[in-house]
């Protein structure tokens, strides 16, 4: 079964908890602190795999779950890691958090981290200081990422076969490659793509057959609007028109406004026109329906083909060679540039730095600070409130970053709750 988009529930795993222990031998006097750190929890990382291609699986294992990772222990022993969890996705797979791309994976063994694990807390021996010879401080590990990401496969392929229903895509796919799509004498015989390889003098072709478009199909009409995204990876398109088609440049410009309603970037995508089925036409009508197309198709070449008698196909498969080299190689070039374009911005650890602190009264005329940030929310994070030295180190950090100066001069007292992601505390030990 096909299917090109699905919405999994992902979970990295949670940091293991930092220890707090103290040295006990009877011959070590005083001993100090030796409580350990916890284990990162593992990530989720998505693996682009050769010969998938579909997401099926995803429909049935909707939840991907990777390990967290072990507490800290006493003898200053570190909680392992925890498993990442590995999960091969088909080539040309996009990955999406909230709506927003996170993830294309387009070439073959390319591995990207969709969810990180949570980092380990800091054990006791962690915070032994020449003036903190005892401390009672440990950090919980943090959470892993956790979200629902939607995803959508859209099929990597060197040629895009479109065209109307019973065009004869399928026939020809059948005939050019090892593909076996059905094949049958009615409208909408494909309802899946497919894929075949067709191999051509030395070097060979990857080409999908998309199910046939109909006019409305950008707007959802038919079965062309399910999968006109698998037309946007294609490095050229062959568009093929049956011959015996009365209006055939109709037919040509309908199928051109459809792509172009569906995204405007088709527009200028390499394209190849076949007529098929000429096998019963003689050949002054083949030459009046090639030159009726070339009339509204500019300099795009036109051939006319017939799979079942084999006859124009390396022809066709040749050109198609010729564009998609052209089209490769294009591409890098506009990449290299892309390359090159200088852009200013600030650096991630600066970022991560800010913060920002907001006053707020609720209804009932309560006053409260919230502070956000990332750096200082991951300290919250970590804290293990109800603590009075855990919440006093985090107290310290506020006076570190510059934020308890900001919290005094928006009116904080000392009694003054501080929210800090999910957490709240006073402003100074109560």
């Amino acid at each position: 079964m096909f299917v090109d988009t699905a919405k999994v529930f992902i979970s990295a795993g949670k940091g293991g908890d930092g220890a707090v222990s103290f040295r006990h031998e009877i011959y070590v006097e005083k001993g100090g602190p030796d409580g350990g750190v916890g284990g990162d929890g593992g990530d989720v990382i998505f693996v682009a795999t050769e010969g998938l291609n579909t997401l099926i699986d995803f429909r049935y294992k909707p939840e991907l779950k990777a390990k967290p990772g072990e507490n800290g222990s006493k003898c200053d022993r570190s909680g392992s890691a925890g498993n990442p969890l590995y999960v091969k996705v088909p080539m040309g797979t996009i990955v999406r958090r909230a709506g927003k791309v996170i993830a294309d994976l387009t070439e073959k063994g390319q591995e990207v981290v969709i969810a990180k694990g949570g980092e380990g807390g800091s054990g006791n021996a962690h915070f032994k200081s020449s003036v903190r010879q005892a401390p009672r401080i440990a950090e919980k590990g943090e959470m892993g990422e956790v979200f629902e990401a939607e995803l959508e496969l859209r099929l990597l392929a060197d040629v895009g076969l479109v065209g109307f229903p019973n065009a004869g895509k399928s026939t020809f796919l059948s005939v050019v490659s090892n593909a076996r799509p059905e094949i049958a004498d009615y409208a909408f015989t494909t309802l899946t793509p497919n894929l075949g390889v067709a191999d051509i003098d030395s070097s060979s072709l990857l080409i999908a057959d998309i199910p046939g478009l109909i006019e409305g199909a950008s707007e959802g009409k038919g079965l062309g609007d399910a999968f006109l995204r698998h037309v946007e990876r294609t490095a050229v398109l062959l568009h093929l028109i049956d011959a015996y088609t009365d209006d055939i440049a109709g037919a040509y410009t309908t199928i051109r406004s459809e792509l172009t309603k569906y995204n405007v970037d088709l527009t200028d995508r390499p394209e190849i026109i076949a007529l098929t089925k000429i096998e019963g036409l003689d050949d002054d009508i083949i030459q009046m329906q090639v030159d009726a197309v070339k009339a509204v198709a500019g300099n795009t070449p036109v051939f006319a083909i017939s799979s079942i008698a084999h006859k124009g196909i390396t022809e066709v498969l040749r050109a198609l060679q010729q564009k998609v080299a052209e089209s490769r190689e294009l591409a890098a070039v506009i990449e290299d540039e892309d390359e090159d374009i200088e852009t200013i911005s600030l650096s991630q650890s600066k970022l991560d730095e800010s913060w920002s602190v907001e006053r707020v009264e609720d209804e009932e005329g309560v006053l409260y600070f919230v502070v956000t940030g990332e750096k200082i929310e991951r300290f919250a994070r970590r804290t293990i409130f109800g603590s009075y030295e855990a919440e006093n180190r985090l107290r310290d950090i506020l006076k570190k970053l510059g934020i308890a100066h900001e919290l005094r001069r928006r009116g904080a007292q000392g009694d003054s709750f501080i929210h800090i992601g999910e957490n709240r505390f006073t402003f100074l030990e109560q």
